[in-house]
């Protein structure tokens, strides 16, 4: 027994011992960590631990004037002029619920009130002052998706057609009617059978010598034009995307010079009768956007003049000759189709949009809502909670990143309008592809976390989340499918990739490419790879950095494997084995532009309280991606298992922090309550608000 008794009381103080070094080294990896991290110190972690849950505080001074007028860069008051527009006529203000046939009408007196009333003339903007326009279509947005993309049928599609694709004379001819909407247009390109693959359009265009006119007509069902916004009540005039044949002296068979866009008139301007050969079908009820009328159109010998093939790349004489400064099919196709990328801008612009306004709603509601708390004590706001600051911040970080990177496609593209020059447009085309993919899919996936945010509250159509999904979600198809576009990234960034090994200069977009390709091939510095100290995670340049070499990655190895598996699969069948390694290298890519430019505007910020601000906003979604894609990585022993979990404490400490100046954040998005309309999103008096509007 007293052997026994000696032996338990030796295993005691072992154990002691034990628990002792234990803590030793705890003690000192908590002093490593907090040298690491000297703007956090040790006592300020161990406040966090023990009080999670606690009220923030606000730690930036913010002037939200300041930061709206920095956020708008001088097109503030162009907003404003629209909200209040809107404020002083509540009968064109769009009601919760609301008929489909009655919306149409709605929405057209609303943008024949905004051209005729309030004096503001879209077509002008759109060829005079491109960063304007789409400042003026975000606002539009906020009063009503509908209305918005009515507006861009109008202005952007069928206006943008005529103006991009035609000449002088037909310039001379339409402009006018367009800009005042005494001729409402359509922009016919889908067909039932065909989308995305436009090259593959069977509607038919034949030229007739005897009358010098062009014979529209529709081959089969699946040559109907489908989803042709205006075309179901409003459309006099469409232009149409058709196969140009001329008929052969050699040959039976009509020569097929490719898809060309002609001006067809579909209904009488005296009294808006369909006109003859001309079959118009109503769409019916959509998911959402109910306000535009989409329509089926199907012609059937339809004669239109010579002149109104839109000639600017291609014409055909009085005697059927065909003439080109294009020598081809595929050339002439894609000047045709680039020249049309303003509508894509204008999607990723307008779903930044919609995506303030449903962060806006969130975070507010999330900052008036409380649950629970500490014991005996008065319940605490949701977004105390970490889980709710994880889940809401990171949205908001995004959604200023994605601010400043259409900021900046905006302003290429008003380059590109004014200089034409080759590599600028080069870079619109392939950036607005991928904007316009990369985050529609994000905002459609947003609108759903926001929505969860909101409990079920976020659930009752008055707080319209339900609208904006609705109306939204099409953002991810229309102007060309987000899979589609971001292939064509990929392939801009494979052609980029092989021009860089053949000694080609590399477009300005990719210019990161040529460091970062250095980078990725070259080991990685295992010294970089397990520094985990703050200002080391929050430096720019590692961050940039970190973006890049795993886009550079991503595209040497599919370079690879494309090389590979196309010796067996042929070109296409290798494209098709290697499509989510390619889809995944373009979101990369896309993720590497807005970092670059959310770090430009944080650099470029004259005043130091919002730009410090934006430095801890921009800090939160660079480490947030770096986080959701750890494993790569990882993978390639890039981050260190230690430097892993440093970046995802910062993460949420940083998610921590945001939340202090979170209400600050939403009010520089500067959209007024009227015009945000959800009673849970107001700035004050949510609730009265809420329960006025169910009869209280």
């Amino acid at each position: 027994m007293a052997m026994e008794g000696e032996s338990q009381r030796n295993l005691s103080d072992s154990r002691r011992n034990i628990s002792k070094k234990d803590q030793e080294r705890s003690a000192s990896r908590l002093e490593r960590l907090a040298s690491h991290m000297a703007a956090v110190p040790l006592v300020r972690e161990a406040q966090l631990a023990r009080q999670e849950c606690a009220k923030v505080k606000i730690k930036h001074q913010v002037h939200v004037s300041t930061l709206v007028e920095f956020l708008t860069q001088g097109h503030q008051s162009e907003q404003e002029k629209v909200y209040r527009f809107f404020l002083e006529r509540p009968h064109l203000q769009t009601p919760v619920e609301i008929h489909k046939d009655k919306h149409r009408e709605l929405c057209m007196r609303q943008l024949t009130a905004v051209v005729r009333e309030a004096g503001i003339r879209p077509m002008d903007l759109l060829l005079n002052d491109p960063a304007s326009y789409f400042v003026f279509t975000e606002a539009i947005g906020h009063i009503d998706l509908s209305l918005a993309i009515k507006l861009g049928v109008q202005f952007s599609l069928w206006g943008g057609s005529v103006i991009n694709l035609g000449t002088k004379k037909h310039r001379d001819k339409y402009l006018a009617g367009i800009s005042n909407l005494d001729y409402p247009g359509c922009f016919a390109m889908t067909e039932l059978h065909h989308g995305s693959n436009v090259q593959a359009l069977q509607t038919t265009a034949t030229f007739d010598r005897l009358t010098d006119e062009f014979v529209i007509n529709t081959p089969d069902e699946g040559a109907t034009k489908w989803w042709i916004g205006n075309a179901a009540v409003h459309g006099k005039f469409a232009t149409v995307f058709a196969r140009l044949k001329l008929p052969s002296p050699d040959s039976h068979l009509d020569k097929d010079m490719g898809v060309h866009a002609f001006i067809v008139p579909i209904r009488s301007m005296e009294d808006h009768s369909v006109l003859p050969g001309v079959e118009i079908r109503d769409c019916g009820y959509k998911v959402g956007l109910n306000g535009v009328d989409n329509g089926a159109l199907r012609f059937s010998n339809v004669r239109i003049p010579r002149d109104n093939l839109l000639n600017r790349f291609g014409d055909v004489s009085r005697d059927g000759e065909y003439n080109s400064s294009l020598p081809t099919v595929n050339k002439r196709f894609a000047a045709t189709l680039g020249e049309l990328v303003g509508g894509r801008v204008g999607l990723a612009y307008g779903s930044v949009g919609v995506l303030k306004a449903s962060v806006t709603i969130a975070i507010r509601y999330a900052l008036l809502r409380q649950q629970f708390g500490p014991p005996n004590k008065p319940e605490i706001s949701i977004l105390d909670y970490q889980s709710h600051q994880q889940r809401l911040m990171p949205l908001l970080a995004s959604t200023y990143g994605f601010h400043f990177a259409t900021q900046y496609l905006v302003n290429r593209y008003a380059e590109m309008k004014v200089t034409h020059d080759d590599e600028v447009v080069a870079d619109v085309h392939a950036l607005s592809a991928g904007l316009k993919a990369y985050i529609t899919s994000y905002t459609a996936k947003a609108l759903s976390t926001c929505r969860e945010a909101c409990g079920g509250h976020g659930y009752a159509a008055v707080n319209r989340f339900g609208s904006l999904r609705n109306d939204h979600d099409i953002f991810q198809t229309f102007e060309g499918d987000n899979t589609v576009l971001l292939q064509q990234v990929a392939a801009d960034l494979l052609k980029q990739y092989k021009e860089k090994f053949q000694g080609g200069a590399l477009s300005v977009t990719w210019n990161y490419l040529r460091e970062s390709m250095g980078t990725y091939l070259n080991q990685t510095n295992p010294v970089v790879t397990h520094r985990e100290g703050h200002g080391h995670l929050r430096d720019p340049n590692f961050q940039l950095d970190a973006f890049q070499y795993r886009t550079a990655r991503l595209l040497h190895t599919a370079a690879l494997r494309l090389r590979k598996h196309s010796q067996r699969l042929g070109s296409f069948g290798a494209w098709n084995r290697c499509l989510n390694h390619l889809l995944t290298l373009a979101e990369s890519h896309i993720e590497s532009v807005i970092l670059a430019k959310f770090i430009e505007a944080v650099n470029r910020c004259p005043d130091k309280d919002v730009r410090s601000l934006l430095k801890l906003v921009c800090d939160l979604y660079a480490l947030d991606r770096i986080w959701e894609d750890i494993g790569t990585y990882r993978n390639q022993d890039y981050v260190a298992p230690n430097k892993a979990k440093a970046i995802h404490r910062l993460v949420e400490y940083l998610s921590y922090e945001v939340r202090g100046v979170a209400k600050e954040l939403v009010d520089g998005f500067g959209v007024p309550d009227f015009v945000l309309r959800a009673p849970i999103g107001l700035q004050n008096g949510q609730y009265s608000e809420y329960m006025q509007y169910v009869g209280f």
